[in-house]
């Protein structure tokens, strides 16, 4: 995109007044963005009201297009993606109201390939966010792209586990994209960047406004095949993003828990509305209807790296718990937790009641 073209889409989406529903109708109507400038007040009102054409007749908002210009000419990861770009996801046009500008950063190909939500709680239980990585880790190794919101809890621990895998992640945010929320969350927005992607559709200097997250999730939705809930307390951002994935015929699945627990009543409510009950990622594959002969992962032990060997030996085949486990391993119990579901998920591990696990043989 030319400089000249990147300023006419800036200017007509930081134009005070000028809704993203107004662009969308003024680039049905006119085209590209310069024609709309191009056409008249008279053109304009007759379109989207005499407001809007009073708005684009005023002076161009210079300082925040020469921000703007100035963040995506410092990195060659930054580029605007608008909804006259050929590779402008077909997914996200599914919506009632796609975005008319993204703010990318980072892998721009992987908003077109195949993807998976997971999201959840941002008060998540340690169990909950060991299986959010674990999930995320494998499903991605599969090779599908783990879309997120990089909020605490669930949505870190997915993004963190899909860092793993080639697929990555895409990170989509509630703030511009030159906003990091929640601070803490610096270092991995940073590696997503640099491994992944992150979008928004926030002007830059957006901060993190409550409304503006709820919004964000329709983008999070409309870019995968399915979504997956972790855990999720009712009512919930996550129960959300799953009413809107239905509503775009995506596919809703959701892992269930204690029934004593707050933060699985969300992802039981959403199974008695009939979403898919998930206890592996084969179940996962299954829902998106995605053949595992397509994919570059296997269920085999045979996969297993030197790492997991070592841990499959302290497991041995008698019955242990995770305390002793930790023992033995020097593995702090968390993110021992996630690196045992990851071999329940691959099938050489079973969990047993009582915390405790065995390796599984093999013939």
């Amino acid at each position: 995109m030319q400089n000249a073209e990147r300023r006419a889409w800036l200017r007509l989406c930081l134009t005070e007044g000028v809704s993203p529903g107004a662009a969308r109708g003024l680039l049905a109507a006119f085209g590209l963005p310069h024609t709309i400038f191009e056409a008249g007040h008279a053109a304009l009102a007759r379109v989207a009201g005499g407001a809007v054409a009073q708005a684009l007749s005023a002076p161009e908002p210079t300082d925040a297009i020469e921000h703007a210009m100035a963040w995506l000419d410092s990195d060659a990861s930054r580029s605007l993606l608008t909804l006259a770009d050929a590779d402008y996801p077909a997914l996200l046009l599914h919506l009632t109201d796609p975005a008319p500008l993204l703010y990318l950063q980072g892998r721009r190909e992987l908003l077109n390939r195949p993807a998976l939500a997971i999201v959840g709680s941002r008060s998540a239980s340690r169990q909950g966010e060991a299986n959010a990585e674990a999930f995320a880790a494998h499903l991605a190794a599969c090779g599908l792209t783990i879309v997120s919101g990089l909020a605490r809890g669930i949505d870190s621990a997915a993004h963190r586990g899909a860092l793993q895998a080639e697929a990555a992640t895409i990170a989509v945010l509630g703030t511009g994209a030159d906003i990091v929320y929640p601070s803490s969350n610096r270092a991995l927005s940073d590696r997503i960047a640099q491994q992944g992607l992150l979008v928004s559709e926030y002007p830059l200097g957006t901060p993190a406004i409550p409304h503006n997250f709820p919004r964000r999730n329709r983008l999070i939705a409309a870019a995968a095949r399915g979504v997956l809930v972790v855990e999720a307390a009712l009512p919930s951002g996550s129960l959300i993003t799953a009413r809107l994935a239905a509503d775009l015929g995506r596919e809703v699945m959701a892992i269930p828990g204690s029934i004593h627990s707050p933060l699985t009543h969300g992802c039981h409510q959403l199974i008695r509305d009939g979403a898919r009950l998930v206890e592996s990622a084969q179940d996962v594959l299954q829902e998106l209807r995605i053949e595992a002969v397509q994919l570059p992962c296997t269920a085999s032990s045979d996969r297993a790296t030197r790492h997991d060997a070592d841990l499959l030996q302290a497991v041995g085949f008698d019955p242990v718990d995770l305390d002793t486990l930790a023992q033995r391993t020097g593995i702090a119990p968390g993110p021992l937790s996630a690196r045992l579901l990851e071999l329940e998920l691959t099938q050489d591990v079973e969990r047993l009641a009582g915390n405790c696990y065995q390796r599984l043989r093999r013939s």
